[in-house]
């Protein structure tokens, strides 16, 4: 289980790092969209060689299946609620122009974050080596949601303590969630980890649609798709060598 948290630490480091570029500079917005575009061939690899193709493996098409369908449920539903409160921007550049969005987008990058972190955990769980591929998608995913949200912050005249704080808490909860992933699931059922290993796709799947992809493209220009695709080889690579 230590593992585990070191991992979603590790990953979850990133909102750390984004909060303290975005409270000292401000990265352009082309900047991010490429970051957020090349997190999102990751993140693609990931779901797909890390979590589903595992998933159908332990517990084939129907753990799968429902696993995927409830995640993707479940992450539309909360992010209704989170665009709601102010969030809807929540890896863009653009969500600065809300600075009281601060914490709306503070409790989105939480959301998002802990079926990835969840996800982490579960890749240790036959005791070989950590998803490496997970944990570095899971970090490139969270730099442009706390810069954004930081930057905004900050302009909302927050103390850059509490800005910190904030994230930290954040950060804290993502490594709990991936030990929480590991220890839980240790020793349970096979169909059990396919569907929690496809509910974390389905949810990331959905977040990359509606959240980073969009801002991606949007912020990136035309040239996003090709960090895309050099974003999912290098996952792709990296599974072959875990």
């Amino acid at each position: 289980m230590l593992e585990a948290a070191f991992w979603g630490f590790v990953a979850g480091a990133s909102l750390l790092i984004g909060a303290v570029i975005g409270i000292t500079s401000r990265p352009s917005s082309r900047v991010i969209g490429l970051v957020m575009a090349f997190g999102s061939g990751v993140l693609i690899s990931a779901v797909a060689f890390e979590l589903t193709a595992e998933a159908i493996d332990r517990g084939g098409a129907d753990a799968t299946t429902a696993g995927l369908a409830a995640g993707s449920l479940a992450f539309f539903a909360g992010d209704l609620a989170i665009d709601r409160w102010g969030g809807e921007r929540r890896k863009s550049m653009q969500g600065q122009a809300a600075g009281g969005a601060g914490l709306a987008i503070a409790l989105g990058a939480l959301m998002d974050g802990i079926p990835e972190s969840a996800a982490i955990g579960v890749t240790l769980l036959e005791g070989g080596g950590v998803g490496v591929a997970m944990v570095a998608a899971v970090f490139l995913s969270n730099l442009p949601e706390s810069i954004s949200a930081s930057v905004g912050m900050r302009n909302a005249g927050r103390r850059r303590g509490w800005i910190l704080a904030l994230w930290g808490a954040v950060t804290l909860a993502s490594t709990l969630a991936a030990a929480l992933g590991f220890g839980l699931l240790d020793g349970a059922s096979q169909d059990l980890i396919a569907v929690i290993q496809a509910f974390a796709a389905g949810a990331i799947l959905t977040m990359l649609a509606d959240t980073m992809m969009p801002e991606a493209f949007e912020n990136g220009g035309n040239v996003a798709g090709l960090v895309t695709t050099a974003g999912f080889i290098l996952a792709a690579l990296l599974s072959t060598v875990e």
